[in-house]
This record gives C-alpha cells, sequence and structure tokens, in this order.
C-alpha cells in the first residue's frame, strides 16, 4: 500500500516520513478522491439524514484525502524539494476540483439543508449545532446555491485562485533564494556582531561564492546585516534587494497580484457579495470594512503622531551622530539599534548570549508547564522529513497523551520565509475515533556555527513563543469534531492564543526559568531584564505604524476595482504614503512577497494581528493581576480558549475566560500609546 495512505503502525500512529517519497503524492492523491467520492455517494443514498449519517460522515468522508492533503502542504512550505514543487500544481488542481465537485453537488447539499432545516428536532449539542451550522455556510458560501452555469464558473475561479496562491509562494520562495550579497571587504562588517560575521563566513561556503562573506534575504542574515552594517551603499543595496524581491525579472508577482484580486471579487459577487472583504469579514469577530476600518483609525489616531515624534527623533540622532541630514529608511535599522543603546543602555546583541536555542526550547516547554501542567518529552525514534527536525511526545498532568510536537527551526533552502504553526493531523473525530493531534511550527532562526550554537536574538525569542502559542491551540484541543478542533475559528481570533505567549517573554519571572548565558551558566542579570522590559515601549509608535500600514493596504488591495489598478508598484506606495515619514520616493513594493494576503489566509484579515493584539493586551492583564503563572487564571484560558477551539462564539469564550469583553485600552497603555 502506499505509504502514506498505510495505517501507521508506529508509536503514537507517527507518520513514517522515511518511507514517503514524492512520487507517491499524486498516487496516493488519485486514490484518497476516489474513496472520497464513493463515500459521498453512500450519503446521498441515506433516505432519513441526520448529523451522524449526514454530517459526520460528510467531514469523516474524505479523512485519507485531509492526511495526505496535511502531510503535502506541510512539505511544501516546510521542505519543498524540486520534486515536490514539480508536482504542486497537478496536485492543487485534482484537490480543488474534488473540492468543487463536493461543494457544489446539488444532491449532497440537499441532504446537508435537510439536517439544517430539521436541526430544531434533533436535540443536538452546542458543538454539533456549530459544526452544522458551519457545514451548511461551507456550501452556500462555496455555490451551491448557484445556478449550473454560475456553478461551472465559480470551478473555473477556484481553479486559476489556486494556481495563482502556488505561482505566488514559488516565485517568492525563488526570489528570496536568489540575491546573494557577496562581500570580500573586512571593513564592510567591521563591528558586526561576531555571530553575525561567522554566519556569512559559513554562508558564502555552503552557497560556494568566491567572496569572504554571503548575506541573504532570510530574515537571521538581512535583519543583523542591516542594523549593524557600516557601509551604507551596502545598506542601500541590500534594503533595495529586499523591497523589489518579486517585483520584477523572472520571479514577477506583479500579475500574479492583479489576476489574484480579479478572481477573488469575481467569486465574490458571483456569491452575491460586493466584494471580497464583504465575502470574508461574515465570518469573522469584525462583522465588516466598516468595522475593520474604524477599529484600525483608532489604533492610529494615537500611534501616528507618536511614530512622527520617534521619527523625528530618530533622524535628529542620525545627523548628530553621522554629521549628514539625509535620512532613509535603508538607515533606519542601524541608527534604531544606535539610539537604543544611547537612550536604554540596551543592545539586543548582548541578549545573545543568554538565548541559546536549546535554553529558550527549554523554557518555553517550562512555562507551559507551569500554566498548563503539560509536558514535552523529546524522542528521536520518531520518524522526521529533515535531520533539523526535532521531535516530542506531549502529555498531561496526568500522563495522559495529547499528541505529537515537531519543531524545524533553521533556514535552507527548501524551506519558504517566515515562521508558522501548521499540522500533519488535526485533533477531532477521523479514521472512526477522535484522534490526538500531530502540531508542527517552523521558523527560520539564526544557525548554529562551528564555534557557537544557536543564539537567537530577542525577536527570535518572541517568535518562537509565538508560534508555540499557535502550536499549543492545536495541542490541547478538546473538541469532538475535526473541523472545529484547534485553530480552526474565526480566523480574528485564531492569533489571540500565540500573540499572548509572546507576553512572558519580557516577564522576570519568565526570564529566569530559561535565560542563562550558555557558557558561564550565569543567570540574566536583573537589569538586563529591566531593560528589555523598557524596550518593549521603545519606538513602538513606529512600529504600531508599520503594522497598521500592512491592515490598510491589505483592505485597500481588496476593496479596490482590480481592474483600474495599472501598475501595482504605483497602486502600493499612494497607499502608503499616509504612513511613510521618509521624503523621497520609495524603492520598490512589498505586495509582490506580502505572502500573508496573496498566498495564505489573510486576505481582508491582516487586521486581524492587531484585532489580536486587543484580546492578548487584556488577556495578559488579567495575568498581571492574578499573578503570571496562576493557575487558576491559566485554566480558565486552557478551558475557555485553548481546548474549546471554534466550538463555540469566540466573543462569547473570551468573555468565559475573561468576565467581559476586550479593552482597546490594554493595548494603547501596554504600548506607551496612551
Amino acid at each position: 500500500m502506499n505509504p502514506i495512505l498505510k495505517h501507521s503502525d508506529l508509536e503514537f500512529e507517527a507518520i513514517d516520513f522515511t518511507q514517503i517519497k514524492e512520487e507517491h503524492f499524486i498516487p496516493a492523491l488519485d486514490q484518497a478522491i476516489a474513496e472520497g467520492k464513493e463515500n459521498i455517494e453512500l450519503i446521498k443514498k441515506v433516505k432519513e439524514p441526520n448529523f451522524d449519517n449526514c454530517i459526520l460522515a460528510l467531514e469523516t468522508a474524505d479523512d485519507q484525502l485531509t492526511k495526505v492533503v496535511s502531510i503535502f502542504y506541510s512539505l511544501y512550505s516546510a521542505h519543498c524539494t524540486d520534486a515536490l514543487s514539480s508536482i504542486a500544481e497537478e496536485f492543487n488542481e485534482k484537490l480543488t476540483n474534488y473540492n468543487s465537485d463536493i461543494t457544489l453537488d446539488k444532491e449532497i447539499f440537499d441532504q446537508v439543508k435537510k439536517v439544517y432545516d430539521a436541526q430544531d428536532s434533533l436535540k443536538l449539542t452546542p458543538e454539533q449545532t456549530k459544526v452544522l451550522d458551519n457545514t451548511y455556510k461551507s456550501f452556500t458560501r462555496n455555490g451551491a446555491l448557484l445556478n449550473e452555469e454560475d456553478k461551472t464558473k465559480l470551478r473555473d475561479i477556484d481553479q486559476k485562485l489556486s494556481k495563482l496562491s502556488l505561482n505566488f509562494s514559488e516565485n517568492v520562495r525563488k526570489a528570496t533564494n536568489a540575491f546573494v550579497l557577496e562581500i570580500d571587504n573586512d571593513e564592510d562588517v567591521k563591528g558586526m556582531p561576531e555571530g553575525v560575521i561567522e554566519a556569512a563566513r559559513e554562508n558564502a561556503k555552503a552557497r560556494e561564492v568566491k567572496a569572504q562573506y554571503a548575506f541573504t534575504l532570510d530574515y537571521p542574515s538581512f535583519l543583523p546585516f542591516m542594523q549593524y552594517c557600516p557601509n551604507r551603499e551596502l545598506r542601500a543595496k541590500m534594503y533595495e534587494a529586499a523591497s523589489t524581491k518579486a517585483c520584477s525579472g523572472e520571479f514577477d508577482n506583479k500579475e500574479n497580484i492583479i489576476e489574484t484580486l480579479k478572481f477573488r471579487k469575481k467569486r465574490a459577487q458571483l456569491l452575491g457579495y460586493k466584494d471580497h472583504p464583504e465575502f470574508v469579514l461574515e465570518n469573522r469577530m469584525a462583522k465588516s470594512a466598516e468595522d475593520v476600518l474604524e477599529f484600525l483609525h483608532t489604533i492610529l489616531e494615537k500611534a501616528k503622531p507618536r511614530a512622527q515624534e520617534e521619527f523625528n527623533q530618530l533622524k535628529a540622532f542620525k545627523g548628530k551622530v553621522s554629521g549628514e541630514e539625509d535620512f532613509q529608511r535603508y538607515d533606519s535599522s542601524m541608527y534604531i539599534e544606535l539610539l537604543k543603546k544611547e537612550e536604554l543602555d540596551f543592545d539586543d546583541e548582548v541578549l545573545r548570549p543568554y538565548f541559546k536555542l536549546e535554553n529558550v526550547i527549554d523554557g518555553v516547554f517550562t512555562v507551559a508547564n507551569k500554566l498548563y501542567g503539560i509536558k514535552f518529552e523529546e524522542k528521536n525514534d520518531i520518524p522526521k522529513y529533515h535531520k533539523d527536525v526535532k521531535t516530542y511526545v506531549v502529555k498531561d498532568e496526568d500522563d495522559t497523551y495529547l499528541g505529537l510536537f515537531y519543531a524545524d527551526f533553521f533556514p535552507r533552502s527548501e524551506k519558504r520565509p517566515g515562521a508558522w504553526m501548521t499540522t500533519f493531523r488535526e485533533q477531532g473525530f477521523q479514521f472512526g475515533e477522535v484522534k490526538r493531534p500531530f502540531v508542527s511550527i517552523v521558523c527560520n532562526f539564526t544557525k548554529p556555527t562551528a564555534s557557537k550554537p544557536s543564539l537567537l536574538t530577542l525577536n527570535e525569542v518572541l517568535t518562537l513563543f509565538h508560534e508555540f502559542g499557535h502550536g499549543l491551540h492545536g495541542l490541547l484541543s478538546k473538541a469532538t469534531y475535526r473541523s472545529v478542533a484547534g485553530t480552526n475559528v474565526y480566523w480574528d481570533f485564531v492569533e489571540l492564543p500565540s500573540q499572548i505567549m509572546e507576553n512572558w517573554v519580557t516577564e522576570k519571572e519568565c526570564l529566569d526559568l530559561f535565560a542563562k548565558h550558555h557558557e558561564t551558566g550565569e543567570k540574566i542579570p536583573d537589569e538586563l531584564v529591566e531593560k528589555i522590559r523598557k524596550s518593549k515601549t521603545f519606538m513602538e509608535g513606529l512600529g504600531t505604524l508599520r503594522q497598521l500600514s500592512f491592515g490598510f493596504l491589505d483592505m485597500s488591495w481588496h476593496a479596490a476595482d482590480p481592474e483600474n489598478i495599472k501598475d501595482v508598484i504605483a497602486f502600493e506606495q499612494n497607499i502608503m504614503q499616509e504612513f511613510d515619514l521618509f521624503d523621497g520616493k520609495k524603492v520598490g513594493a512589498m505586495s509582490p512577497s506580502f505572502g500573508h494576503i496573496f498566498a495564505g489566509g489573510y486576505a481582508a484579515g491582516y487586521y486581524s494581528y492587531k484585532w489580536a493584539e486587543v484580546l492578548d493586551a487584556d488577556a495578559f492583564a488579567y495575568f498581571l493581576e492574578t499573578g503570571v503563572f496562576n493557575r487558576e487564571t491559566a485554566r480558565k484560558f486552557r478551558e475557555f480558549i485553548l481546548e474549546k477551539g471554534g466550538t463555540e462564539d469566540p466573543m462569547e469564550l473570551y468573555k468565559k475566560f475573561r468576565g467581559k469583553e476586550p479593552s482597546p485600552d490594554a493595548l494603547l497603555t501596554r504600548a506607551g500609546l496612551l
């Protein structure tokens, strides 16, 4: 049997990645689709449909397909070999066709509608009612009520959108890998942290370039270069490469953007919505584009004046230090670091020795244990898809098995940029029983070198805690049904479990657990902890303005008429000029590499990060009131947020945890903007 489809005989039913080859995916997909269609035909023949024989049967009809798809797309993002890339378009096309076959099938929708119309007499649990409602809406929001001609149009649109998303993501990955800045002059790296220089040397060897040093657009290479490179011309060159990524040439994404916007709007209007935002926001805590924009403007009103003050201060500081008034975008990272050092006597690099990756991993596990009682045990005999991956068995306080946890931390050419959480298996009912999940977090952190272990920046530590929060959302799920388990929640609620975890990183009680010097074992000094806390609001106005600009840009793209967009770069620059405090025209644009909205799930939803910050600031304020490791507060957060998934309305769940609706004041206060 195909190793992807074969039932795993390994402990915990772990996936045997050692047996899975790229050539197994298409045959596995074909077989799983055929099996799914057979199961769907059985549901059509049911004479008296109810929740179990229709709705649950429909959810589990494609258990094998879900397994194939989860493994494929998780690997496609984290370990996309040339062989995997070569079959992605065919895989995408077949999967999209299958999904359209189901959602546009009148007979199966009629069965679902019978259950939906009779729900008052079925004595369903609240979770079953939620699953039924989601199932019915999924059909109607995917064309079940359309006539046959429009169904054909929708099928074609979905196929095109699927291909466009794939192409966009692939272009970003390849464009990121294509750029290498080679440096041979030691003066050009003078003053850079020793670890950054060593990593650049090793990168040059790995890339087989002639120069001594090689810097790339991967975050662990790009950011410290922009912060510490003394050569302004080289910073400008690196900045231009990042700003024009996928903007032209072989990996140009501009046409993909226009076509994506056109088809998203056509799709929404075909389904009876004004535009894509109206379609998306129907299933969000923020119910309309007007609500989103009002929310963003509320934060902007407080953030922009502070951002302007900070910008003026930074510009003046640059003039004082360099003797030059000219201040460009490629100067900002460097002078923010220098100003932070002068004002707070704080340099991010002094933290690295205290943030050895292995210690940070132990730290985040300890935090989870202190809050929720859960335990992580590394198991080296669980098969991995790459040698860098770490694998863990997760157990509850009473040793009940909760799931498997995979962690993949370092950049490589087969991995897309950024950081994310994914699942190889969701929690919930499948294959005849409720299964525990296989959760993975994927990052692009500073790699170890020949002389040093992986030493993280503060930002990388925050990222690890963030993605781990998503992981907890998946691991602690107690839903019965897979479609409402774990992170299957409203998109503007999904960031709460991740963003709240970042708050612990700046608390002394937390840092004392793991922040120890990798050579001496010395605990991080109290004065450094205090500087970390003060740095939380350093240049926060500029940071908030940047995040808000992304949210406004996202909404602007999806509210515009794509037929009138003739120049992607000009469109973005026109929108972003309200948030850009620099003089002079901006080079390039970020949209051609803005994977969150053009290849991810954040289209008309990027505001979710700020929305969830309101939730997480308000929620963590509760922990601060009761104690950052208060078990009763943690129990409530676990019970009403982490375990419930999407089984209930998110605002109702939040109020059960907090006792009230969240207040934006908590975010503004934490950010020092109030």
